[in-house]
């Protein structure tokens, strides 16, 4: 029995954002349903904490896009890596990126104001999690099987 060659890419058919777009819409079109808001009337809170979560996801993508640009590689899973990123915010979680969206997220979401989005954020993760980022690991171990599997025991996969 011979050995396959890896994949050429981890086969992500779509850009894997949409998946927090479509949670959001949803949750919006929920909301306009069957309104169910976090606050009643202005909070600043709510906008503060709203504005910290975009602010957390800006300093998280822009560490996660840096690192893939220092290292050459695309940021596209649908395309082959030509470089394995294991530096900035690589270093703490193996998938920042997404973890940004996260927070992202939950900032949109404490600006409309609605619980309904929060409702679907973990249908969303789960969602990230079992078709982009298996897939995306699946490829990256058959891509560096060694550095790879190095990597994923030292650092968590979100947090």
């Amino acid at each position: 029995m011979t050995d396959a060659p890896p994949p050429a890419h981890a086969g992500i058919p779509y850009p894997p954002p949409l998946l927090y777009v479509a949670g959001m819409a949803l949750g919006i079109g929920l909301h306009r349903w069957r309104p169910w808001p976090i606050t009643t009337g202005a909070s600043t809170l709510r906008v503060t904490v709203a504005l910290v979560c975009v602010l957390v996801y800006a300093a998280i993508f822009v560490g996660a896009f840096a690192a893939f640009r220092r290292a050459h590689t695309t940021l596209i899973p649908n395309q082959p890596a030509t470089a394995f990123v294991t530096d900035g915010p690589y270093r703490f979680t193996r998938n920042p990126m997404y973890l940004s969206l996260v927070a992202l997220y939950l900032g949109v979401t404490l600006f409309v104001n609605s619980w309904w989005p929060l409702v679907l954020l973990p249908l969303v993760v789960l969602a990230v999690d079992r078709m982009v980022i298996a897939r995306e690991e699946r490829y990256l171990g058959a891509a560096y099987p060694s550095e790879y599997s190095a990597y994923s025991a030292r650092v968590r996969r979100w947090l």
